[in-house]
């Protein structure tokens, strides 16, 4: 047994001599020094990749906010070419809606049709001449009480128009502002021309529905001048909303223009483009200080919108 224990402790010693040699030589370390340095990788499973910092500045850092209704910016597609572009002393409201003095253009263009000349004057024109009067007639409106509007439109088919009317300097604002809430809330109207594009024919006008202001004109079979010949009416689709007189005459029968308009006279029946207390246009002309025609007694004119200036 003690020939074999001197051998044996021997061994052990110098195994533990070789340990301690080994470690200083080689500054190793033990597998529990190296797991406790290195615990992702002794311990961890396996985890997902990193999003690179790079990627997380491109990520959004907040929820995207609401993209406001953006206004209506369809290019305009005019059936006609209007007779005056915005110049340096007109009033922009916003981009296709504007109001000036008349331009001489436009001056010559109503003059004898929707602005009445006088009979000595009219042979001198060269536009056939529709609206005279006497010489020495002292007119209730001037050029320069007059404004010329331009606004854009959404026409009976949805889409987007030029139009153009005459009006009284006093209600300009007025209108420009109006037709453009209209304009936004693509309220429809089939037409917005001067009347002189038929020749200062008011039925000729209402029979193609055509939505119109300044016209020198009498109201409809009275001698009494409309408030259209100071450019303080308009009429909106006047068609679909006819002018009537109950008993016109006193013949007992109901007078309605235009001619053709009648089925749109009983406003108790729905149908497109009727103006009435619920409707957008309604509106917005009562909240600018109009009247409307719809609530006159002795007769309605439906189309009808008008105001008094100062």
């Amino acid at each position: 047994m003690n020939k074999w224990l001197k051998p044996a402790m021997f061994l052990v010693f110098m195994i533990l001599v070789c340990s301690v040699l080994g470690r200083v030589l080689t500054s190793g370390e033990t597998l529990s020094e190296y797991a406790a340095q290195n615990p992702e990788l002794a311990y961890a499973t396996q985890t997902q990749t990193s999003i690179p910092s790079a990627s997380l500045t491109d990520a959004p850092t907040a929820s995207p906010q609401p993209i406001p209704l953006p206004t209506p910016t369809a290019t305009p597609a005019p059936e006609f070419s209007p007779l005056a572009e915005e110049s340096a002393d007109s009033v922009h409201y916003a981009d296709g809606f504007f109001y000036q003095p008349l331009t001489d253009t436009v001056t010559a263009r109503i003059t004898g049709r929707s602005y009445p000349v006088s009979e000595a004057i009219a042979p001198a024109l060269s536009l056939q001449v529709t609206n005279v009067v006497p010489d020495g007639t002292v007119l209730a409106v001037s050029y320069d009480d007059l404004r010329y509007l331009n606004v854009l439109y959404y026409d009976f088919d949805g889409t987007v128009q030029v139009g153009e009317m005459i009006c009284n300097k006093g209600i300009a604002q007025d209108l420009v502002e109006i037709f453009y809430e209209l304009y936004l809330n693509e309220y429809q109207i089939e037409k917005i021309r001067l009347i002189d594009e038929y020749g200062g024919d008011d039925t000729a006008s209402m029979l193609d529905n055509n939505t119109s202001c300044f016209n020198y004109r009498m109201v409809d079979g009275t001698d009494s001048l409309s408030k259209h010949a100071l450019g303080c009416a308009i009429d909106i689709n006047p068609f679909y909303n006819p002018y009537i007189v109950f008993n016109k005459d006193g013949s007992g029968e109901t007078y309605i223009s235009p001619e053709g308009s009648e089925i749109y006279a009983d406003r108790s029946k729905n149908f497109p483009y009727k103006i009435d207390e619920s409707d957008l246009c309604y509106q917005l002309f009562k909240e600018h200080g109009f009247t409307w025609g719809g609530n006159w007694n002795s007769c309605k004119d439906y189309q009808h919108f008008q105001k008094v200036v100062n």
